[in-house]
């Protein structure tokens, strides 16, 4: 059975992740499938160091995992229950306040 820390730790993490916009995109991204570092650079139009921070923060939390090809890297989402929190919150923030947005927060690049 989890402890309420436990809880309050995973929930934390999961926090830490999706309070940058950056790392936002990535999840969104990675939801839709798998992908290679430099496309996801590409798609999400930022610096590959930039998103291989990113990438670390989210590999840190739980959250993504590298998965590895040959000489190449695949990033892809931990769990597919990740993948259906990711939307089910999206969804429910979006049906609770669409037109309501939240203060801009200190940007880092990890958690």
């Amino acid at each position: 059975m989890l402890t309420l820390a436990t809880d309050v730790d995973a929930l934390s993490r999961f926090g830490r992740a999706l309070a940058d916009p950056i790392r936002c995109r990535i999840l969104l991204r990675l939801r839709q499938g798998p992908a290679h570092p430099a496309d996801l650079a590409d798609a999400l139009d930022i610096s590959r160091t930039r998103l291989s921070n990113h990438l670390a923060c989210l590999r840190d939390c739980g959250l993504v995992v590298a998965v590895p090809q040959g000489r190449r890297v695949r990033y892809e989402i931990a769990d597919p229950r990740l993948g259906h929190a990711i939307d089910d919150l999206r969804s429910a923030v979006l049906a609770v306040a669409d037109d309501t947005t939240c203060p801009e927060a200190d940007e880092k690049d990890c958690c």
